[in-house]
């Protein structure tokens, strides 16, 4: 077999070159990016991919594997990796393209629901799950991704807690260091095995401030006697408005607060004129699933996310 050529792509050649794999594929569509119904150029359009953010192996100047590093539009770094695929008989590049590629960040497969029950579908996933698992990657949490319209109607509100905004950062963040203890969010845990709670709270201030939405739009919630219950962020992502965080104080635990909050985030955001409101929450945290259910958010897609566990030899570390 010719020899492999890995590289990232340059503006003159990278519209051509990464799209120049589609009728190679034997699963067009099936997963990834495909599910979301935007093309490479239009993202690149929008700022979304970046030639120094794509990435392709190339056997005689033919693409046979690529990858694509996400971004918000204007920001200076790339976020994660979300569009990953290869041509048939190509596994090894598609491996070795992912162990070079930088830089080293998380890879979100994006699926249909219930995709381990489609043969094809699955075939298709677990071919780029395979590859990214030679290269290193593991798998760090499996995701619901919902997607409310008005159609779905509004949740009922209990009426329980008192909501209130919260002007000061350093409230926030002490609020959030109390939710992140004995979080079933995969990627808080991550955070905290890292770094602490400390971490794992810093890191989702930061995520509010990223996005687009108000910073008056943040809810602290309380019970009638004052005490604090928890906090929703209704947010606007590049992708539009989404319920951003969900979060309840462990002491508050097991009263069904979350839907309390849920609600009331959903209700902010349809009076702010939302006619889709995205969610998302980790398979294993079934009483925030259940909320998701109850408000009438329903499944839209299945995410698969998997981190780099460590630099494989020879690859850089991010």
């Amino acid at each position: 077999m010719t020899s492999l050529v890995i590289r990232p792509l340059v503006q003159h050649e990278a519209r051509q070159l990464f799209t120049s794999l589609d009728d190679s594929l034997d699963d067009p569509g099936l997963v990834g990016r495909a599910l979301l119904g935007r093309s490479y150029e239009s993202l690149a359009d929008s700022g979304e991919y970046r030639p120094e953010w794509t990435w392709a192996a190339l056997r005689e100047g033919k693409v046979v594997a690529r990858a694509a590093f996400w971004a918000a539009p204007r920001a200076t770094e790339p976020h994660l990796l979300d569009w990953f695929d290869f041509a048939p008989g190509e596994h090894e590049a598609a491996a070795q393209l992912l162990r070079e590629a930088t830089p080293r960040l998380e890879y979100e497969l994006i699926l249909p629901p219930s995709w381990r029950e489609d043969p094809a579908i699955r075939t298709a996933a677990d071919a780029r799950i395979s590859a990214a698992e030679a290269a290193g990657f593991r798998l760090l949490v499996e995701r619901f991704r919902y997607s409310w319209t008005p159609d779905c109607g509004l949740p009922a509100q209990p009426g329980r807690l008192d909501f209130r905004p919260e002007p000061d950062d350093a409230v926030i963040l002490d609020v959030l260091r109390r939710i992140e203890q004995g979080s079933l969010d995969g990627h808080a845990q991550q955070a905290v095995a890292e770094g602490g709670v400390e971490q794992a709270a810093q890191e989702e201030l930061d995520h509010f401030r990223w996005m687009s939405s108000p910073r008056e739009w943040w809810r602290l919630a309380y019970t009638p006697e004052g005490e604090v219950v928890g906090l929703h962020v209704p947010g606007l992502v590049p992708s539009g408005p989404a319920a951003a965080f969900i979060g309840v104080v462990p002491e508050q635990r097991g009263h069904g607060y979350a839907y309390d909050l849920l609600a009331d985030c959903t209700h902010h955001l349809a009076a702010e004129g939302a006619k889709t409101i995205a969610a998302s929450t980790d398979l294993g945290n079934t009483p925030m699933a259940a909320n998701f259910t109850k408000a009438g958010y329903p499944v839209i897609q299945h995410r698969y996310c998997m981190t780099p566990a460590a630099s494989p030899a020879g690859a850089p570390a991010a």
